[in-house]
């Protein structure tokens, strides 16, 4: 059976952490499902997957977004670039896991002055125009050796992918369903003026247009 190994990294949250994930995994039938949180000591333990304290062997690869910020780098974000560096398997980024991916490839990332919580344009550079969800304060602002394939008139690197590896990467957040959301506010993870900055919340690309359409 294949694994996917999910860089866990809002492990200590039920919305965006648990059901998010679940989001993702349903796009990875009869995978088995390992989940790594290195930057907390007492993830939450979800109803599914199994937690490891270090990534061994595995088939897929998702890092996904998080609180903390790669524009203040913390001790066990090593761990995940090494990851980046060594991985020869396809793997995928989401915000933060965008973030990461492009700064470990010769990019850079800075730290905006305001939070962006809303729905945004996305320009492709196929021409297509689709409305996704940001929560983000880092913006990556050189992409290293990732391509840029998207931007938006606010975020100017918004999704990339690598020309040689299997890498792909997205500033916005696919796995954050209306339902993630709804749940976000039912288990205090957003309040309800938070909740309102997102609007009606239905975003065109779920994850696996996102990556893989």
């Amino acid at each position: 059976m294949p694994t996917l190994l999910i860089v866990d990294l809002l492990a200590e949250r039920e919305a965006f952490g648990e059901r998010g994930v679940e989001e993702i995994i349903k796009y990875f039938p009869n995978h088995e499902i390992l989940l790594w949180a290195p930057h907390v000591k007492n993830p939450l333990e979800y109803s599914f997957g199994v937690r490891i304290d270090e990534p061994s062997e595995y088939d897929v690869v998702v890092i996904t977004g998080s609180r903390r910020n790669v524009s203040m780098w913390e001790p066990w974000m090593d761990q995940v670039a090494k990851l980046i560096k060594e991985c020869d398997v396809p793997l995928y980024g989401i915000c933060f896991g965008h973030q990461i991916i492009c700064k470990v490839l010769g990019g850079d990332v800075v730290r905006a002055e305001k939070k962006t919580e809303r729905m945004v344009d996305v320009n492709y550079n196929d021409g297509r125009v689709v409305n996704q969800l940001f929560t983000h304060q880092d913006h990556v602002i050189d992409s290293g050796e990732m391509e840029v394939i998207a931007t938006s008139e606010y975020c100017d690197i918004v999704a990339c992918v690598h020309p040689t590896r299997e890498i792909k990467t997205v500033q916005f957040h696919p796995e954050a369903v209306l339902s993630v959301l709804d749940y976000s506010v039912e288990c205090g993870d957003m309040n309800e003026e938070e909740r309102r900055g997102f609007g009606e919340g239905i975003q065109d690309l779920d994850f696996s247009e996102s990556f893989f359409g």
